[in-house]
């Protein structure tokens, strides 16, 4: 079968409630999550967009960036992306969350590598509990019809989405990679552990 082209898709719409303050403009040796991972989609794709809240459009570090505004009722990621699935119908979408600190080049090559266009979606398997991680992972253009299904049936989970219908599931060269942060304590844990690569490197 014929592959659809892959766009990019960075989850930046979340309210921050257990952060406290928003999770897209924390930094980490001065340069924002959302810039960094902002960047690395870029590399891996054609073109890339951060999905945002109708609120959120004119917020300093989104408004510099194409932008994909929920378009369809709900909350949550999967507002996210289906609105990028309403914007673009015949991509897919490699969608990652803003808030991985330790994504890598090599995580996003491994899993556009390994993706299967046949399946709804190619995901990576997390290291703590074996579920697919559905904010890191290639969402196919047949995905769309199953998702708003689910949310009209009321799902409002990714994850559980995935755990339903099935996906591609892969094992995360660096697993760390997956590790994203909620809390003030995982900033300043993921502070620490970035400023030891960086002492080390």
């Amino acid at each position: 079968m014929n592959a659809a082209p892959v766009l990019g898709l960075v989850l930046a719409g979340g309210s921050s409630k257990r952060m406290q303050r928003d999770k897209a403009v924390l930094t980490y040796q001065g340069v924002t999550q959302l810039d960094r991972v902002f960047a690395i989609v870029t590399r891996q794709c054609e073109r890339s967009f951060v999905s945002v809240r109708a609120g959120q459009s004119g917020e300093p570090s989104r408004a510099s960036k194409p932008l994909i505004i929920d378009a369809v009722d709900g909350e949550g990621p999967i507002v996210g992306i289906r609105s990028a699935m309403a914007a673009h119908p015949d991509a897919a979408w490699l969608v990652v969350a803003c808030d991985l600190p330790f994504l890598s080049d090599r995580t996003i090559e491994q899993l556009l590598s390994d993706r299967d266009p046949a399946e709804i979606a190619t995901a990576y398997r997390s290291t703590h509990d074996g579920l697919p991680e559905p904010l890191c992972a290639v969402w196919e253009p047949r995905a769309a019809e199953a998702l708003s299904a689910y949310q009209r049936e009321g799902g409002t989970c990714p994850r559980k989405f995935l755990i339903r219908h099935g996906a591609r599931l892969i094992d995360a060269a660096d697993p760390a990679a997956l590790d994203n942060i909620n809390t003030p304590d995982d900033y300043s844990e993921a502070e620490k552990r970035l400023a030891r690569v960086s002492a080390c490197s």
